[in-house]
Formats: structure tokens, C-alpha cells, sequence
């Protein structure tokens, strides 16, 4: 038997950030139970939103020819027509976009969404240019980084830092650096997150537009990736619009919602590309999962689901969000420190711009004192030249109990000692 991978499959078993993140955190879920769990993107378990759920499900089994849809049937690739109609009027409705079902499809996760978008629009094209996915705000998510086919996918922009207050800075789009970069030519998509994961950074409503201009201008998608954002799941500490236009790509995600098992993405895009995601779900997968479509669907019809973030989960994670900075600073009261500002989602963006010693080794010493967190250098690909800040930056999820989160923050304060 051969022992050789082709040059994609070498390229997508090679040891990658976010194979290392799932990996430990599945070990930490079963073969670590006193693993103090960071690290992962995880979203906490909010009670209500617990039961919510399971009053879904009881509805669901109590109702035996649609539980036995769910579970028995294939969707079409597209996702369930049920259940893309109600999107698409619910969007039409609350926010006057010109969406149909047409601009949707349904993926298996949103990590499954930019696997099918980046390598739909990026690499080789027909007319021999290697085209790039340009990331107007480095850092990064960790997720996107190892997803191209074609190799240095990305063009990455550094951004300007504003410092708030003492130890609390905010990165900004540096935006006559996106101009330079989108004057090459070979850019296919420029792309961002927002809430961005891994900092917390909520992009403006003046960004985006500003993004979404250049996009337009330059004849290329501007794809907005809301796993955490608006309008759901809605965890966000800021006032921020939800936007769209026909030349956008948005991507949303139920995971955020307290149902990451369920693998449910959505793509809101023009038809050509909701057709071709479709089409890639048929070869890659022959169709959606159905359990997570099935247990939104009534709350999408009834526009509930806009209020889960309002009223449920923006105030749980933004009191997690407050009461674990002040656990920062009493931790770090004796080393010198620095958060981004934390304006949605669940990470601390953490730096120690007096670390000796690069994030990825402080990883391995905090893993072994039983301590996960995510260093920062896999945040930051697509750079064009070093960046010593990439060596100096960790993610941390302060979602979790209090305990798990402040003897985390404890051990981590010695070790930066140690290391500084």
C-alpha cells in the first residue's frame, strides 16, 4: 500500500492550529476531566436557552411524522426549503434585504461554509492568475487559516492599535493598507469576522460600509462572517447594524446559539454563489444535517430568534465578559498586561508584551499545569513580513464557571512571571 498523500491531502492532514484546538479540546472533554478549559470556542451552557431547546425537541418527538422526517429523510443540498423560505422572509421583513431563497444555502457548520467559499473563489482561475482572500483585520480566526487548496491563500493586513485606557487597546482597520493590497489585482473576496474571533473586536457600521464600498468598487465579494453576530445568535456588547447587500456574503451559524452539535451554517449571498455552495454540498456531503433547521425553523417564522440575543445571550456573556476583567486585573495585578476590548463574543484577547518565550511554548507549559488556552501565533497568517505582537498574544474563553476561569487566570499570571 502506497504510504504518499496527494499534495491537497498533505496539505489538509498536516498538523494544523485548529486540528490542535479541536483536539485538545476533545481530550479535555473526555481523557482531562481536571483539564481548566480556555482554550476552546465552546459556548457556555446558558439555562435558558437549555431549555429552550428542550422544549423544541419535546415538541418535535410529541409531533411523530415530523420527528420521523427529521431523522429518516435527506434535505435537499441547498438545506430545507422550509426552513430557507422562513429565513429569507424573516430578513425581507425585519430588515428590508432583497433576499430570497434563491441567496441561501445551508451548510454542515460554518467551518464547512469557508472550506466551500475560500476554494470557490481563490487559487488558480481559468485565465491562469492565482487569485487571494484578503483579511482586512489580522488577527484572524484560527479556522480559516489551513482551508485553501492553493497555497498563501491569504493577504493579511496588520492594524492600527488605539489604546482605550491603561492595559485596554482596540485594533482598527488600517484601511489605506486594504487600498494597497486590493491595487495588486489578484484579490477574490476580501474577508472578516464580526465579532472578530480571536480579539472580541466588533468592526463599525462605518467599517463595514467602508469595506463593502471597496468591494463593490473593486468587482469582488465582501464576505462578513456573524457566527457571534447580528442579527443572530446577537452576542455583541456594542450598538452595531446587521448589513447586507447583494454583493455580500454572510455567513451565520447556530452554533452560537447553543447548538454547535447540531453543525449549522447558513450562506446569504448572491443566487450564483448559493447555487454553487449547494452544488459542493451534494459532492462533499449529498446534504445538511436536518436536526438544527428542524429546531429553529418556528422560532425563525415567529422572528423569536432575534430576540435570543437581546434578551438572553448578550446579557449572560457581557456580565461573564465584565466580572471576568476584574478577575484579570486582581490577577495580573504584578505583571505587565494588555486585553483588547472586549465588544462581543466570548474570548479575552490577552498580551504580554514582556513575554520572553512565544505564546506556543507558554501553550505547552500551561497545558501541562493543566491549563488550556489558544496561542497567538496561529491567529496571524497571511502576513506579509514578522510581527513580534503575534509571539506575545493568547485567546482566552472566559465563559466557563467562575472557579475554572480565576484558577486559570492565576496559573497563567505565574507563568507569564516566570517567562517575563
Amino acid at each position: 500500500m502506497t504510504r504518499s498523500f496527494s499534495k491537497v491531502g498533505t496539505k489538509l492532514t498536516a498538523r494544523s492550529g485548529i486540528l490542535e484546538l479541536m483536539d485538545d479540546l476533545g481530550r479535555a472533554m473526555t481523557e482531562w476531566p481536571d483539564m481548566l478549559m480556555l482554550g476552546g470556542g465552546n459556548p457556555a451552557a446558558v439555562p435558558a436557552v437549555q431549555t429552550l431547546w428542550r422544549e423544541r425537541m419535546a415538541e418535535l418527538l410529541a409531533d411523530g411524522p415530523a420527528f420521523d422526517r427529521m431523522l429518516g429523510n435527506y434535505d435537499p443540498p441547498q438545506g430545507n426549503p422550509r426552513f430557507i423560505k422562513a429565513l429569507a422572509e424573516l430578513l425581507q421583513r425585519e430588515f428590508d434585504w432583497a433576499v430570497a431563497p434563491r441567496n441561501i444555502a445551508v451548510t454542515n457548520g460554518g467551518q464547512s461554509a469557508f472550506f466551500f467559499l475560500f476554494n470557490l473563489l481563490a487559487g488558480e482561475h481559468s485565465d491562469g492568475l492565482r487569485r487571494k482572500i484578503l483579511l482586512p483585520l489580522c488577527p484572524e480566526y484560527i479556522g480559516y487559516a489551513d482551508q485553501g487548496f492553493a497555497p498563501e491563500m491569504f493577504v493579511a493586513c496588520r492594524p492600527e492599535i488605539t489604546w482605550l485606557e491603561p492595559h485596554i487597546f482596540k485594533y482598527r482597520i488600517d484601511f489605506p493598507a486594504v487600498e494597497a493590497a486590493l491595487r495588486d489585482g489578484d484579490i477574490a473576496a476580501i474577508a472578516v469576522s464580526r465579532p472578530t474571533n480571536p480579539t472580541g473586536n466588533m468592526l463599525t457600521d462605518d467599517e463595514v460600509r467602508r469595506l463593502s464600498a471597496l468591494a463593490a468598487q473593486h468587482g469582488i465579494p465582501l464576505i462578513l462572517d456573524n457566527a457571534y453576530g447580528a442579527p443572530f445568535p446577537g452576542v455583541i456588547f456594542t450598538d452595531a447594524k446587521p448589513f447586507w447587500e447583494p454583493h455580500v456574503i454572510m455567513t451565520l451559524s447556530l452554533s452560537k446559539l447553543g447548538l454547535p452539535g447540531t453543525r449549522t451554517s447558513v450562506v446569504i449571498g448572491p443566487p450564483h454563489i448559493a447555487e454553487a455552495i449547494a452544488a459542493m454540498t451534494a459532492i462533499a456531503g449529498l446534504a445538511n444535517g436536518n436536526i438544527g433547521q428542524q429546531l429553529v425553523t418556528p422560532l425563525i417564522e415567529s422572528g423569536e430568534i432575534l430576540q435570543l440575543g437581546p434578551k438572553i445571550l448578550r446579557p449572560f456573556y457581557e456580565e461573564k465578559s465584565h466580572a471576568a476583567l476584574a478577575w484579570v486585573r486582581e490577577a495580573f495585578a504584578d505583571i505587565e498586561w494588555a486585553i483588547h476590548a472586549s465588544e462581543g463574543a466570548f474570548f479575552f484577547w490577552l498580551c504580554f508584551r514582556k513575554l520572553r518565550i512565544p505564546t506556543r511554548e507558554l501553550y505547552e507549559r500551561l497545558k501541562a499545569r493543566k491549563v488550556l488556552i489558544v496561542p497567538g501565533e496561529y491567529f496571524f497568517f497571511g502576513l506579509a513580513e514578522d510581527w513580534e505582537h503575534s509571539r506575545q498574544c493568547l485567546r482566552l474563553n472566559f465563559a466557563q464557571p467562575e472557579a475554572v476561569v480565576r484558577e486559570g487566570l492565576r496559573i497563567i499570571a505565574e507563568e507569564v512571571a516566570r517567562a517575563s
